[in-house]
């Protein structure tokens, strides 16, 4: 199928002609660090920490689409409408002539990254057991699950500005890949420093924003991508090799708990899939 035809849909702007007459579509990607892809060759832009093999290049060239990448490490919605360092607001790569827009966002939002240092340094204290758990939970209530349920209504925002800006896109919410074992058995080192119990909580979390990320799509006429099923197996406790997240010691180049090249790969594959196999909807 064609790119043209794949970002086909009710609605659908105008694709740019290039000077052979051939069709291309606008592509905009917006998005924190698991769509720039810090430290995968090559990168493109250090500012940004952005690699020209992340999933919006790999998706672009599959598609035959003209990149606009504005994706940018340490992301989060706020940065879509403000200034993020030198980067402009992500928003301004927008226009009414975008036809696909990909979105990444909502993991810095929770403050995934901040959560992971806590429960590391939390290791410690109960290696066998679920301390970061009993850390997050203690009270009675889930501090993370709050977290989480306190950015739908950010994630809402995003997908209304993205519409308001470029009318006739094409949106597709783009969810985590799997970063931990599905079953729940953990590999607790030096360079996975979880505590046993943790890795189950830790996976459930990550699937509860996901969650939050597919529903806000849904709700607000935006298609989701769901990385995290075709990436079980590749979690970050899989040897070299067969791991697509890499660990806070990544054996090959990518940024520490996050995509390697192939989990870039795997990412853009559910991208294209989700191209060819649903309709988009328009609200």
């Amino acid at each position: 199928m064609s790119g043209v035809a794949a970002l086909a849909g009710p609605g659908a702007g105008p694709a740019t002609a290039s000077a052979s007459g051939a069709q291309h579509p606008e592509y905009v990607a917006l998005g924190d660090s698991y769509a720039s892809a810090p430290v995968i060759p090559d990168e493109v832009d250090a500012n940004c920490k952005r690699s020209d093999h992340n999933y919006p290049s790999l998706v672009a060239a599959y598609a035959r689409a003209g990149l606009r990448d504005v994706t940018r490490s340490g992301a989060t919605t706020a940065e879509m409408t403000a200034p993020q360092g030198t980067a402009p607001a992500q928003f301004a790569a927008l226009g009414r002539r975008t036809d696909l827009v990909t979105v990444s966002i909502g993991g810095n939002d929770v403050g995934f990254t901040t959560v992971l240092g806590t429960c590391a340094r939390l290791t410690a204290s109960d290696p066998t057991g679920a301390p970061c758990r009993a850390f997050f939970t203690d009270g009675g209530h889930d501090r993370l699950t709050e977290t989480v349920e306190r950015t739908a209504p950010k994630i809402a925002g995003v997908i209304r500005g993205v519409r308001q800006r470029s009318p006739h896109a094409r949106i597709l919410v783009v969810g985590y890949p799997d970063l931990f074992p599905e079953n729940g058995v953990g590999c607790t080192s030096d360079s996975v420093p979880f505590a046993a119990g943790d890795f189950p909580y830790l996976r459930d979390k990550e699937k509860e924003l996901n969650r939050m990320l597919a529903g806000e799509a849904y709700r607000h006429g935006a298609g989701y991508v769901d990385t995290y099923a075709p990436t079980i197996g590749h979690d970050l406790c899989r040897p070299t090799g067969q791991r697509w997240i890499e660990t806070l010691s990544p054996a090959t180049p990518a940024a520490p708990l996050h995509p390697n090249a192939e989990g870039e790969q795997a990412m853009a594959a559910a991208v294209e899939h989700a191209l060819v196999c649903h309709r988009p909807r328009h609200r």
